[in-house]
């Protein structure tokens, strides 16, 4: 199933327990009668001594679904017949069928079954032609589009014209694009599917007969039968060898009289004019440049186009598929034979009978691969049908290899620090304040790695597209193993640097040679390295996706604020210890004193005044993404006694708002008026106490991370031990604020039956903007 439809599908467990109701009536009115083994004896079934019939049906006769239904087919006697077919009513487009059998004993039962059965497919059928229309209206702007881009083609490639001799076998060859195009999306005549065969010869014909409006005709345009479609062919045909090329290329260049650019890149210059007021609509410029960018988006337009299509038709065989089983239940309960009849009305219905999805599914294929992939069908194909990503043995077995190195390496950590009493020697808060800030820089990010692999999981688990709702570009989304994997592998290196910086220290050999053991960790910072790397390796993808989504979050107000920005910036102010760790780092090696392993960075005031700085940056770029969202959505949803008071005033204010802002609307929580006690009314996890346990923790761990900026301790331990923990504990609430979040989202798209992305296109045409006006 499309997630986000979840409820436009027929509902299976609602009529199966109808279907259970009817079997226990009839369990209770109507005892079991002596089987064959309580007789003493196994025996056959009846039907086992019919003549047999055949492996073929003789007399099948072929159903035609757009022929109109009979109602006396197959029902000889009135009498015999369990239904009566609903046939369509026009006001309230909805069917309803008539139970015969009411009067029968537990005939209720079976009536309501029936009645739910006809709200479930009304529903259904309703939403499929809804969204049919809505994709038949695509197809239009579509085509709209197409008829541009072949005229900012036929600019690009002749912008002088062309000469007196070859003009019209151009204006010939390029106007077979135009018709192609319009014919892809807009015919639906059934003449074209049986004159495939002449593929060539179909579209010299249109290239002379078909307008520049006319291509741009819908699809509801009145279809020809086969003697009517040739005798237009030859008709066409004749009139083709006459058509002067200069007529020709005014009907298509008229197309760009009525046409500017959309500025569909978001950039921070795109921001400030839209800020001034500037129109986001420009002139036409034609340059091989540009043209390329309009075929970049318009591929895009299509590939999007093509998965709403393939999803309507999977909706339409599913539900198809759901009544058919149901119905056969239903005979086999109640020993009637109902499905038959039942599965006519359905065949007969929008439904069953619409093949609008795929005769366009058809016409953006052979267009798709004509001008996007040059006609290569393999290649077109292989876009537009992407393979679904297979999971790899040998990342399941790396994953858990480096899992096991990190387990075996932790716990080696942990008894060399015993064997060798590390944290009683005089060298114990030197080692504290020096490297354990460094190296807890790659525990927070291995430990919100795994936090993130962990809703992964959870996400898919539980059924929340949140590829759909991050925007991933498909087939590249990490999965749960491939997160783990980076985040053990990091793990790995990070553990093994502690160890190596630990012994080389304690052998007498290197002993005078600190400086060479603090360059076991400065080696570790090739990772952040590894991100910026524009090589095809180390998920690539998703990499680059993630710098993108770092540089508008540091850029906030002058990017517009999709849903991975700001979720990444609220990821952000989750790792300001980090970020701090950072800082640390610059400073410790920037200016020497890991030679000495000497640390004077707090006692410098320029380093304390950036460790607030770095500090609040997170904070400051996630309040401009608010601002930002606030302008275009028009929403309004430590010095002294002094400071220290402030600091505690508005640190709890901030706990309590923030807090309540987590639960009631980044969750939907807190719903007074719920059928779920103080829960939203629709829930993913089963278990209730999941949600109560969530908020609690939400608020424990919410006022335990104030200690980062309050400064308090947990004696006994140290200072950086107890910041440590506190910022893990802030990592884990992040973690478990990610799956609420994400499931909030998702059943919000769900509610709006919201499955596609808004892609934008290229061409913005006047007409339209005339009509919005």
């Amino acid at each position: 199933m499309v997630p986000e439809w979840e409820g436009a599908y027929m509902d299976y467990n609602l009529l199966k327990t109808r279907l259970k109701e009817i079997l226990r009536f009839r369990q209770r009115t109507r005892p079991p009668t002596a089987t064959a083994a309580t007789r003493g004896g196994l025996k056959r079934k009846l039907t086992l001594y019919r003549a047999f019939s055949g492996l073929t049906q003789r007399n099948h006769t072929s159903y035609n679904p757009m022929s109109k239904p009979n109602d006396d087919e197959d029902d000889d006697d009135i009498e015999s017949q369990t239904i009566l077919r609903g046939e369509e009513d026009e006001g309230s487009q909805s069917y309803q069928t008539t139970f015969l059998m009411a009067s029968d004993e537990g005939g209720e039962y079976e009536l309501v079954y029936f009645r739910r059965l006809d709200d479930e497919f009304n529903k259904v059928n309703r939403f499929y032609k809804c969204k049919v229309e809505e994709v038949l209206k695509e197809a239009d702007s579509l085509t709209k589009q197409m008829d541009a881009l072949i005229a900012f083609r036929i600019k690009v490639e002749n912008p002088t014209g062309w000469s007196h001799d070859d003009r019209k076998a151009q204006m010939t060859r390029l106007a077979s694009d135009v018709a192609a195009s319009a014919a892809a999306l807009s015919a639906t005549t059934p003449s074209e599917a049986r004159a495939s065969r002449k593929v060539h010869f179909m579209e010299a014909i249109e290239e002379g007969s078909m307008s520049h409006e006319q291509s741009s005709s819908s699809d509801g345009s009145s279809s020809h039968d086969e003697d009517d479609a040739e005798k237009e062919e030859e008709k066409t045909k004749n009139q083709s060898n006459n058509t002067n090329g200069n007529v020709v290329r005014l009907s298509l260049l008229e197309v760009l009289d009525h046409v500017k650019m959309n500025n569909t890149s978001e950039t921070p210059r795109s921001t400030i004019k839209g800020f001034l007021k500037v129109p986001r609509h420009t002139e036409l410029k034609f340059t091989r440049e540009n043209l390329r960018k309009v075929e970049e988006r318009l591929k895009r337009a299509f590939v999007e186009f093509y998965q709403k299509l393939r999803l309507l038709k999977s909706y339409s065989f599913l539900n198809t598929l759901a009544f058919s089983k149901i119905m056969k239940k239903y005979d086999k309960i109640t020993s009637r034979s109902a499905s038959a009849a039942y599965m006519r009305m359905v065949d007969n219905s929008y439904l069953g009978s619409s093949d609008d999805v795929t005769r366009l599914m058809e016409r953006v294929e052979a267009t798709f691969i004509k001008h996007f992939s040059n006609a290569n069908r393999s290649k077109g194909m292989s876009i537009l049908r992407p393979k679904a990503k297979r999971e790899r043995h040998r990342t399941t077995f790396t994953m858990g290899f480096f899992s096991g190195c990190a387990a075996a390496l932790f716990i080696a950590l942990i008894l060399i620090i015993r064997a060798r009493n590390i944290m009683d020697k005089a060298g114990r808060q030197q080692y504290m304040v020096t490297m354990f800030p460094l190296y807890s820089f790659f525990g927070f990010i291995v430990l919100h790695i795994v936090m993130y692999a962990a809703n992964i999981y959870f996400w898919r688990r539980y059924r929340v597209n949140y590829s759909f709702i991050f925007g991933f570009k498909p087939g590249t989304e990490l999965g749960y193993r491939q997160v783990l994997l980076v985040a053990f592998g990091i793990a790995v290196l990070a553990l093994c640097s502690v160890l190596s910086n630990l012994d080389m220290e304690m052998d007498p050999v290197t002993k005078d040679y600190q400086a060479f053991t603090e360059f076991a960790y400065g080696s570790l910072q090739l990772l952040l390295v590894m991100l910026f790397l524009p090589f095809n390796i180390l998920y690539r993808s998703s990499r680059f996706f993630l710098l993108t989504c770092i540089f508008h979050c540091i850029a906030a107000p002058l990017y517009k604020v999709t849903l991975p920005d700001f979720f990444l910036g609220d990821q952000l102010t989750s790792q300001v210890q980090a970020i701090r760790s950072l800082e640390f780092y610059v400073c410790y090696y920037g200016w020497g004193d890991f030679r000495r392993r000497e640390n004077t960075c707090s006692s410098s005031g320029l380093f304390n005044t950036f460790n607030f700085i770095v500090a609040v940056i997170p904070f400051v770029a996630r309040l401009l993404q608010c601002l930002r969202r606030l302008f275009e959505e028009k929403d309004p949803m430590q010095k002294g006694f002094t400071w220290l008071v402030l600091a505690w005033v508005f640190s709890a204010i901030a706990a309590i708002g923030s807090t309540y802002w987590d639960l009631v609307f980044d969750w939907g929580l807190l719903q007074r008026h719920s059928k779920n006690w103080w829960l939203r009314d629709k829930l993913l996890v089963p278990s209730k106490r999941v949600y109560y346990l969530a908020m609690a923790l939400n608020v424990l761990l919410r006022f335990a991370w104030l200690q980062t900026v309050l400064g308090y301790n947990l004696v006994p331990l140290h200072k950086q031990t107890t910041v440590a923990i506190v910022a893990s504990l802030e990592i884990i609430r992040r973690g478990i604020w990610n799956f609420f979040r994400l499931e909030n989202e998702h059943l919000n798209n769900v509610g709006k039956y919201r499955a596609f992305k808004s892609v934008p296109l290229p061409f913005n045409y006047d007409e339209d903007g005339d009509k919005d006006e």
